[in-house]
């Protein structure tokens, strides 16, 4: 059964509201007014991303009969927010801990990349609505917010994405590398060239390019 301790959600909570805030920070720079403003419409992209990614985790963790919980780490949240200020941000406000006396480097490695196999989906979910939506932002407000809100989410999810994987540390790329070379490079290129067409294309431009603009 998915369970939660309530020390579990108190952590996804704060964990939540400064990762959100980071990515505010990287978007709105240094201007307060802008960060306020680019908030709700982070915490969007944020929210999604990050609790999906660790529920990922979690759910795949319990699946295999193990107990999973969430716990913060408050050093990593404070080099997320001291990293922001730089224009990027190291997202690692904590992990999901599986307990387990011994487990397989598979089964490691599929709980791991549950995460990031979120966000890819999610990014992909993002762009096909702000596509379906982008002819309608031109004359609607509610739309043009919808689009704004789903570029976001596309950026924020692909480059969650390839940064877990990376095989760095304790990162989620460290587990899926140790257990299977030829998937690892599949789902980190895959991640990487989204993120990469966010970064040098924008989300508006990948659109027009699907929608023959």
């Amino acid at each position: 059964m998915f369970k939660f301790t309530s020390s579990e959600i108190r952590d996804l909570i704060i964990a939540f509201i400064v990762i959100s805030l980071c990515f505010a920070i990287v978007n709105g720079g240094r201007d307060a007014n802008a960060v306020l403003s680019i908030l709700p419409i982070v915490m969007v992209g944020v929210g999604a991303g990050f609790i999906l990614h660790e529920l990922g985790h979690k759910f795949v963790s319990m699946k295999y009969g193990y107990w999973a919980e969430f716990k913060l780490w408050p050093q990593g949240l404070i080099f997320a927010l001291v990293t922001s200020f730089f224009g990027f941000v190291f997202a690692a406000p904590g992990a999901v801990y599986t307990y387990a006396n011994y487990m397989t480097d598979e089964i490691n490695g599929k709980i791991s990349i549950a995460g990031p196999i979120v966000n890819i989906i999610l990014a992909l979910v993002f762009l096909a609505v702000a596509t379906a939506i982008y002819p309608s932002a031109f004359y609607s407000g509610t739309s043009a917010l919808v689009f704004i809100i789903c570029s976001v989410g596309y950026s924020i999810n692909s480059f969650l994405a390839v940064f877990n994987l990376l095989p760095i540390g304790n990162l989620d790329g460290s587990k899926v590398l140790t257990w299977n070379f030829g998937i690892w490079i599949v789902t980190i290129a895959i991640a990487g060239v989204l993120t990469l067409m966010s970064m040098t294309m924008g989300v508006e431009n990948i659109v027009r390019m699907i929608l023959g603009f």
